[in-house]
């Protein structure tokens, strides 16, 4: 099974939504980064179930354990491993499709693929596997802290409710202060309000999450296939429910000539090149060109819902699957800090591969 990401800077996840626990084994970390146990489990905070009633409400410290790899507050250049136990697991709840497709759900690929499966939660296909990537997630960004490098997702749409202003006209800062993760009070209150409507009619909605990075240096990224913009696209698309990634001017990109769409150079009063527009999205050929990568991410809506529908059985007969359990009526609040988390695996990854391109 593909648990595992990264070239140096590698992680490997592990565990089932039921199970005793998950957790995340990460290699390739430079000894020497401060570990910094209060901002990890502040970024496990951020996604973790129960938050408001828009959420699901499996209720979940996601308190993590450090088993190895850190000594006196520092990475030690040893593998790391951080495992975080599961409390509050109702597998009852999904004894009803033990035999069981639900519609748009991993059941009937994981059964075919594997000829068994972990019903409960949905196992390996829970979306409760993205805790272990945060937790590794919080370590890259402190390693890219300290390089400068800054990560920042919000909520930027939720089904037709879509944010018109671009990252550089909204404060940012506003994201964490409210339930949804939109940067816009206004805006953020009206989603709030669609979303707990979905969840009260059993149903469920999708969203899109933006993401900026700034700080980057030029010169991450590697030529044809292990491009940064694809790395990151494949990070993304690696995330639960995921159905679509572009960045930069994306597909909007195609409604303007080259003369309009072209980013052109210039040279600041330090001599710092820079370009006088970002359609690029801060990569070029692959490789980052200094600017500030942006990037948007579409999240379908959550396939349990809780209302009947039609599918069958592992055995071929016609069944209706009955809505039952704890789910998200709307993934996106949650997804913003996995956003954050997958960008900052890619770059840290990238920042060590990058070392090793020229003397």
């Amino acid at each position: 099974m593909g648990s595992t990401y990264g070239k140096i800077f590698k992680i490997a996840t592990f565990g089932e939504s039921h199970g005793v626990g998950i957790g995340v084994v990460i290699e390739g970390c430079p000894a020497g980064v401060t570990f910094d146990s209060d901002f990890i489990q502040s970024e496990l905070t951020r996604r973790k179930p129960g938050q408001s009633r828009i959420t699901t409400q499996r209720k979940e410290a996601d308190e993590f354990e450090v088993l190895s790899g850190v000594f006196e507050g520092k990475t030690t250049g040893t593998p790391i491993a951080m495992v975080i136990r599961n409390e509050d697991q109702r597998s009852k709840d999904y004894s009803h499709i033990a035999a069981q497709f639900r519609p748009s759900h991993a059941d009937y690929t994981y059964q075919v693929k594997y000829g068994v499966r972990d019903y409960r939660g949905g196992g390996r296909s829970s979306a409760r596997e993205t805790a272990a990537r945060v937790a590794a997630g919080a370590l890259a960004k402190l390693m890219l802290a300290e390089l400068g490098i800054s990560i920042q997702a919000y909520v930027s749409q939720v089904g037709t409710m879509k944010l018109e202003k671009s990252y550089q006209e909204l404060d940012l800062s506003e994201t964490e202060n409210n339930a949804v993760r939109c940067p816009d009070p206004e805006m953020a209150q009206q989603m709030f309000d669609y979303i707990d409507g979905i969840r009260k009619q059993g149903d469920s909605i999708g969203g899109v999450v933006n993401c900026v990075v700034k700080g980057t240096p030029a010169g991450w990224g590697e030529p044809v296939f292990d491009k940064l913009h694809a790395e990151l696209g494949k990070a993304m698309l690696s995330i639960n429910a995921v159905k679509g990634f572009e960045y930069g001017s994306g597909f909007d990109g195609v409604l303007l000539p080259g003369s309009q769409h072209n980013d052109a150079f210039y040279t600041d009063e330090n001599g710092n090149v820079h370009t006088r527009t970002n359609h690029s999205g801060g990569i070029q050929g692959g490789i980052s060109n200094g600017e500030d990568i942006y990037f948007r991410t579409a999240f379908k809506p959550v396939a349990t819902i809780m209302q009947d529908q039609e599918s069958v059985d592992q055995f071929g007969n016609v069944a209706v699957v009955q809505g039952k359990g704890r789910h998200d009526p709307c993934v996106v609040p949650r997804a913003v800090p996995i956003v954050e988390a997958m960008t900052a695996l890619v770059l840290a990854d990238f920042y060590l591969r990058n070392r090793s391109s020229k003397l």
